[in-house]
């Protein structure tokens, strides 16, 4: 197993080793920090990848949700892997079926060093975020959010949020960002139709202040498109949603993922009260 590089550059104020990021006093089983989950369905574990094949079973999901499911056309590097760029840089956190082991769910996050590594976040590539940079200390990115097709339940979301949650705690980050994507075919309705329609109804409610907003580098013509659906938005958003995001801009088109993505960023001073407890040991919130 090809060890993951530590990285080069302090992660926080403290410098520590990509592995120290993990350890938890609550983790069980071996070093790779892993949490067992009692679900509604079967058992789970949350853990992030120490080792390189451990992120390929990461890319194979993508691969198998993002390609097989949604219909994504994404580079050849590796046959059924989702594999680009970032991921070299990123963390990545997975969940696993304790029974079969299987990869179901999985995040991958970049931090502040590393996108100062490799020269931006993901999402720089579909907005121009200039006027996030009072925030980028403390941000990350994250991306590539999938679950298996069998285990779209609640319990594997909470366990992904839950680590999230100590990561950001331990590591004195506190705003989040990411791209979030709305199929072209949504709720029966395809050609763009809905996220227009999404990206109504959210701008009217959880628009980002003027200082945070951000501007698409390829735009969904929303202009041209019928915004008058009753359509709601894809459940990872309306999650998002609940825990306080705003959204910071007119959505970009992927034509590589088939996909409209929203720009959507969450800060721990926002999250509400009942979330705001998992983070509540973080000395950055301000």
């Amino acid at each position: 197993m090809k060890e993951l590089p530590n990285p080069t550059f302090a992660l926080s104020p403290v410098a520590m080793p990509r592995g120290s990021l993990h350890q938890s006093s609550h983790a069980v089983g071996s070093a790779s920090a892993t949490h067992a989950v009692g679900a509604a369905v079967g058992k789970i574990s949350v853990g992030w990848a120490r080792h390189q094949d451990e992120v390929r079973q990461a890319q194979r999901l993508r691969y198998q949700v993002f390609a097989l499911e949604m219909g994504a056309r994404l580079p050849k590097t590796l046959a059924g892997h989702d594999i680009d760029l970032f991921d070299d840089f990123c963390e990545h956190l997975l969940v696993r079926d304790l029974a079969s082991q299987e990869v179901i769910g999985t995040y991958r996050v970049l931090t502040p060093t590393q996108a100062r590594r490799v020269g931006s976040t993901y999402s720089d590539t579909e907005f121009d975020l200039t006027r996030l940079r009072s925030l980028r200390e403390r941000m990350v990115e994250l991306g590539r959010s999938c679950v298996h097709a069998e285990h779209r339940h609640g319990g594997v979301i909470l366990a992904l949020w839950g680590a999230l949650a100590e990561f950001m705690t331990r590591n004195q980050l506190d705003t989040m960002i990411g791209c979030a994507s709305i199929p072209m075919q949504h709720q029966g309705v395809s050609g763009g139709h809905a996220a227009a329609s999404i990206w109504r109804q959210l701008r009217q409610t959880h628009l980002a202040p003027i200082e945070y907003r951000v501007t698409p580098r390829l735009a969904l013509p929303v202009e041209q498109l019928d915004d008058s659906l009753a359509v709601e938005a894809p459940a990872l958003i309306k999650g998002y949603l609940r825990l306080g995001a705003k959204v910071l801009g007119a959505p970009a088109w992927d034509p590589d993922f088939n996909s409209a993505d929203l720009p959507m960023m969450m800060r721990i001073r926002d999250l509400p009260p009942r979330y705001l407890k998992h983070f509540s040991a973080n000395p950055a919130q301000t």
